[in-house]
């Protein structure tokens, strides 16, 4: 139902008209200015500009990039020979199906005769101060300061199909966010065969294609590859956005740089299968289908650039939590240290032992649950949400009680551990009472074998039943005792569906999940998982203010999946955890201080270990205290990556804090350097004209700091460096 890519349009485009002048700033007001049924779409640095075509309807693009203003040139009137007619030739907004187009369109409806053609024109718009939300699906927010939308009403009279257009801009992020409604107003029943959030026309010029590829484990790789002719892009099938590929892509001039040039970015807020082609669904006379929305972002300042409007929007609206830019407490998960193999009396010493440390929240992961099918393997319980009799006899109460009244060490002021829990609500084992109870809640298609994965099946979200249970037991569970923090997890993807449409319909359930909880207990820091960076997407970030980045907690490893997933994502939304030695995915054997220094870069800075194993590293509780002195600037401030692990042995990020007055720098050297020179590295983002003190180095200019840098020497690998900056 959705396509996040854009179209490359090649050719000369026509315009039947000159556009009109306009100033563009980046207030609301001239945030979205119509003359006519032209439309210019203002930021602080771009311009959007499309109108209807008078003779036709069509809705064609003249311009998206850079701030324009004046009148845009006439182009050249392509010849039209061949087998491609005019609509094939222009740079169009919402290109259907038939009539000479055979590029990808970004509707297809195939109607109750079975043709697939479609001609919808331009009939009327409206402007509106503010963004309305979706209906049943996440979406960006704000108030008339801050965004401004437009619709354009396109209706096809053949088929009494109308489509309406939306275009939020949010002017400070040179962003322009899209969606779609498709209404059936005729008699017959239509079927939507493809439906894109977005669509963009490129004028024809060189540009690369950069997105983020990976698997379980090694999520979040930038692929960077030259756009070339016919059909590319990605997707997912797996029923979740994936590790396989994100929602994400970058179109950029091949002279981009992270900081340097011209970038377009694209993200969709959805958490389900998309695709850059087709996803099916159907509907009958008087029904509407909303499209997720889709996120574009211009950038004149390199992809370092488009990252930081993405953060800043996403932190500002997108994320609905209380927690989205503060309060991210050090924690402790407790799946690596102990796995299924604990009690009350484990989990307490463990409690203990962390809170000795500094850490400030203890997170009992998965194994907790089960009665008659306990939960001490991955191959049974998922599904009975009640405390395991055999590990804790009293339920869980007690040990919350043990647990939030100990005091955290190492502190300005005595304060209480928080506790909190790992759950999996959207999974069942058939070695459950659930399962047994209800098999027909699990995904199935008829009579075909259900497909397991970890020993589990997926429940059936679209189900209301369900979502209702789900809802339930985690509102018993959280009113049970004090939990402050819930670890939401997802380890398989979807295998058998009973229907085209059920992924969609699955997301809208499980968005009303999402919401309905997290509305019911706003005190709760929730985190996302999915065995890792499965469903790192803005669908789950509505919701969520972090996610766990990945499974693996390699620090190396950790360094380019935390830079890939900043493309798009704000680092307050990682969850990053310092492991032990040898690292459980890969084996490698990291120092401490790196594994920490490399967490730190993360909104969740957290331990996955027994810290009964570090109890006698002095460094430790000094690097939880740096964690927490960092974690202010890596939840509120800028990204500046100043170099990539892929290009360097010795990648480097800074974060600036949005008003300037400090910074942070992260540094790293991933081999040995053995008698040659040591590189500089050149800052970014400072104020050229200010003084900045910069830790045990002295004070310098804020050009000197940009054009010469700073130059650090490590004795061998896995060396790291953090460095603070107070602006004098």
């Amino acid at each position: 139902m959705v396509r996040s890519t854009a179209a490359m349009a090649a050719g000369l485009m026509m315009l039947s008209h000159q556009s009109i002048a306009q100033d563009t700033d980046s207030s609301s007001s001239n945030a979205i200015v119509v003359d006519g049924t032209t439309f210019s779409l203002n930021g602080a640095s771009m311009s959007y500009v499309f109108h209807a075509n008078t003779t036709t309807g069509d809705l064609v693009t003249d311009h998206y990039g850079g701030s324009i203003s004046g009148g845009i040139p006439s182009p050249r009137e392509p010849a039209v020979n061949g087998w491609v007619g005019m609509p094939g030739r222009i740079r169009r907004e919402f290109p259907d199906q038939g009539r000479g187009d055979f590029r990808i369109p970004a509707v297809r409806i195939r109607q109750t005769a079975g043709y697939t053609v479609s001609d919808l024109q331009y009939q009327s718009h409206e402007v509106i101060e503010g963004k309305p939300g979706l209906p049943g699906l996440p979406a960006t927010f704000g108030e008339s300061g801050d965004v401004s939308t437009l619709v354009v009403h396109l209706y096809d009279n053949y088929s009494s199909v109308a489509a309406d257009l939306s275009y939020s801009v949010f002017p400070e992020f040179d962003a322009v966010v899209r969606s779609v409604n498709v209404t059936n107003q005729g008699e017959g029943n239509i079927t939507v065969e493809a439906l894109a959030s977005l669509s963009v026309d490129f004028p024809l010029e060189e540009l690369d294609l950069i997105s983020l590829r990976g698997d379980w484990a090694r999520e979040a790789n930038r692929e960077r590859r030259r756009v070339e002719y016919g059909v590319q892009g990605f997707g997912s099938n797996t029923g979740y956005s994936s590790h396989l590929h994100n929602p994400f892509l970058a179109l950029v001039h091949p002279s981009t740089t992270e900081s340097q040039g011209k970038a377009w970015g694209f993200n969709l807020i959805y958490t389900g299968s998309f695709s850059a082609q087709v996803k099916k669904g159907s509907q009958g006379p008087g029904e509407t289908l909303t499209s997720p929305e889709a996120v574009s972002i211009y950038s004149n300042t390199g992809i370092g650039g488009m990252s930081r409007k993405f953060h800043r929007l996403y932190r500002k609206h997108l994320i609905k939590s209380k927690f989205a830019t503060s309060d991210r407490p050090p924690l402790l998960n407790s799946w690596e240290g102990v796995y299924f193999d604990f009690n009350r009396s484990t989990i307490k010493t463990l409690a203990e032992q962390s809170a000795a440390l500094g850490i400030s929240l203890f997170v009992m992961d998965d194994g907790w649950f089960g009665d008659k099918y306990p939960r001490n393997s991955d191959n049974a319980g998922l599904g009975d949400w009640t405390a395991n009799p055999a590990k804790f006899p009293n339920g869980l109460e007690p040990v919350v009680e043990d647990i939030t009244n100990i005091t955290v060490n190492n502190t300005s002021s005595d304060k209480n551990l928080r506790f909190g829990i790992w759950v999996e609500p959207e999974m069942v084992n058939p070695n459950s009472s659930l399962y047994r109870s209800h098999p027909d809640w699990a995904l199935h298609a008829g009579p075909y074998p259900r497909t397991e994965r970890r020993n589990q099946l997926v429940l059936n979200l679209a189900l209301t039943e369900v979502q209702d249970f789900i809802i339930d037991f985690m509102t018993n569970l959280l009113n049970s005792a004090d939990i402050s923090y819930i670890k939401w997890d997802n380890n398989r993807g979807m295998h058998e569906q009973p229907s085209p449409s059920n992924n969609h319909l699955y997301m809208l359930g499980l968005y009303r999940v999402f919401d309905t909880l997290t509305t019911r207990f706003p005190d709760v820091l929730w985190e996302g998982c999915a065995s890792g960076g499965g469903r790192f997407d803005p669908g789950v970030l509505q919701y969520f203010p972090q996610i766990w980045t990945s499974d693996n907690t390699d620090g190396v490893d950790r360094v380019g999946i935390q830079f890939g997933t900043s493309l798009a994502y704000p680092p307050s939304a990682m969850g990053a955890h310092l492991s032990a030695v040898p690292n459980h995915q890969t084996g490698r054997t990291v120092p401490l201080e790196f594994r920490a220094h490399v967490a730190m870069m993360g909104g969740s800075f957290g331990l996955e270990l027994d810290p009964g194993t570090i109890q006698d590293e002095p460094a430790v509780p000094e690097l939880i205290a740096l964690a927490e002195k960092v974690n202010p600037l890596v939840l509120n401030g800028d990204l500046y990556r100043l170099r990539l692990p892929e290009d360097s042995q010795w990648p480097a990020a800074l974060f600036v804090a949005e008003d300037g007055s400090q910074a942070v720098l992260f540094y790293f050297q991933l081999a040995p350097n053995v008698n040659h020179a040591a590189p500089w590295v050149r800052l970014q983002g400072l104020e050229p004209e200010a003084r900045y003190a910069v830790d045990g180095e002295g004070t310098y200019s804020g050009a000197t700091l940009m054009n010469l840098g700073l130059q650090y020497t490590f004795a061998t690998e896995y060396g790291s460096k953090v460095v603070f900056l107070e602006r004098q």
